[in-house]
């Protein structure tokens, strides 16, 4: 729905508005989940098996006073994780409007998904980060892309948790060397120290 003329102009001028290039968009598969209850859910009547898988990943919700479904991401601008191979394995979503909450909504944890084992755009900084013998590790989704796009390409991101000792030893196979560029606010210089 990002492309589509009308449900996407928000969420594009959102990304231009943020300097995010077309070719950092397609890289990124970056896409937009429309301000509706069932723009997805809609999309799998009659088909149980896709319910079901779906409930199972996040991507819907089950109404407590009905057996009715819902789409959990709503009016978010959409951000694709994938695993190291390039498989998505889970999504975040940021808010469109500034007003709403929370900022950020990702995926629920699953077999495939642990935020603590998951680092963002590990699957397209992989071989930036071997050949470079260092990872560059920052604190989300924006801050990825942006750093990708400036050139810093061994550059990976942690999903709303602080680095793990399970990010860490993925990243000690690929590298020596580990640089946390995260946010110079209190929270920031906190989750670096845990981090360290």
């Amino acid at each position: 729905r990002l492309r589509d003329e009308k449900d996407g102009l928000t969420a594009r001028e959102m990304l231009e508005q943020r300097g995010f290039s077309q070719d950092s968009i397609d890289q990124f598969g970056l896409g937009f989940a429309p301000d509706a209850w069932d723009f997805l859910a809609a999309r799998l009547t009659g088909r149980p098996d896709a319910v079901q898988s779906c409930l199972d990943a996040g991507l819907i919700r089950t109404a407590k006073d009905s057996d009715r479904v819902y789409d959990t991401f709503r009016n978010r601008l959409m951000f694709p994780i994938h695993d190291e191979t390039g498989h998505p394995i889970a999504f975040g979503g940021r808010r469109i409007d500034e007003d709403e909450e929370p900022k950020y909504i990702n995926s629920p944890e699953t077999e495939l998904f642990h935020k603590s084992r998951t680092l963002y755009g590990m699957h397209i900084a992989r071989r930036e980060i071997v050949s470079a013998g260092t990872a560059v590790v920052v604190e989300g989704y924006t801050d990825v892309i942006a750093c990708h796009q400036a050139g810093f390409r061994n550059v990976v991101g942690t999903l709303g948790t602080a680095l793990t000792v399970e990010h860490a030893t993925a990243l000690s196979r690929l590298c020596d060397e580990i640089i946390l560029v995260f946010d110079g606010d209190a929270a920031g210089r906190r989750a670096a120290d845990r981090a360290a």
